[in-house]
């Protein structure tokens, strides 16, 4: 009878540590699958969040790029900006020197006639030097007199050897010799008249039979000089305010320097 329940046992005894197999193994497959969820969960956010660092770096190379590029013209413009202050500050170097050459060649004239016996006034601000008329020429008349000539003889080799002088000749543009009326007459009578005045000086001084200058030096002096006649545009008054018939009838000699090509350089420059 005891074997017989024995018999009994033993099968149900088998049947409990089969289950309790299954279970395990059960439990076993789901923490596999756990754990393949979780590192598949973990690669696809690591894959995700390497394709935004990758963004996230391509922007920053391209805002790199960016900047740099934007150095690079900045760069650019400063060495833009300090060429154009160099060129600036040489420019107002030269327009400074140019002022001074004019004081200083004011100066020199000054220097050049103040023990001459001629009364020769020099513009103590554009250098300009005027004579009367009737020391050259009668009234209404525009033929030299003696005296005139010898007036020019003396009066222009003198003003030449200065204006030519090393320190200031290239500096000089341009001389002109003015012819200058009273108002008694018509406007046209006057002006062609200045304008024969300025001419016959130009055509003593300075004409194929003129003596005052070798031959290089004329010219050089031909190249500078030029005539007009103002006819009485600019006249001389008196305190009273009436017209100074005698100081309006005059020939004046100026000069011109450079600075007018000095300007539209500098205008040029800073239009930029």
């Amino acid at each position: 009878m005891r074997k017989s329940v024995d018999n009994v046992k033993e099968p149900e005894e088998l049947t409990f540590w089969q289950s309790y197999s299954d279970m395990m193994a059960a439990l076993l497959l789901v923490f596999v699958l756990i754990i393949a969820f979780a590192i598949s969960l973990t690669k696809s956010t690591y894959e995700e969040k390497q394709a935004e660092l990758e963004a996230r770096n391509a922007k920053i190379n391209e805002y790199e790029e960016m900047l740099q590029q934007k150095e690079a013209e900045i760069e650019e413009q400063k060495t833009r900006i300090e060429e154009q202050k160099v060129a600036f500050r040489q420019q107002q170097e030269k327009l400074d020197s140019i002022v001074g050459i004019r004081a200083t060649l004011i100066t020199k004239l000054k220097d050049e006639f103040k023990d001459s016996k001629m009364n020769i006034l020099v513009d103590p601000e554009t250098g300009a030097i005027s004579f009367d008329s009737n020391i050259l020429f009668d009234v209404d008349r525009s033929v030299l007199k003696p005296a005139g000539k010898e007036f020019l003889n003396e009066f222009f080799p003198m003003y030449f050897e200065t204006l030519l002088s090393d320190e200031v000749k290239d500096y000089v543009s341009e001389v002109i010799i003015e012819g200058h009326t009273d108002n008694t007459g018509t406007y046209l009578h006057n002006l062609d008249l200045s304008q024969r005045r300025a001419s016959a000086v130009v055509e003593y001084c300075l004409g194929d039979r003129s003596k005052m200058f070798g031959k290089g030096q004329i010219e050089t002096i031909r190249s500078l000089v030029t005539a007009n006649g103002r006819a009485f545009y600019e006249l001389k008054y008196l305190e009273d305010g009436s017209v100074d018939l005698q100081a309006s009838r005059r020939v004046e000699i100026k000069f011109r320097l450079k600075e007018d090509e000095m300007i539209q350089e500098m205008t040029d420059i800073l239009s930029k």
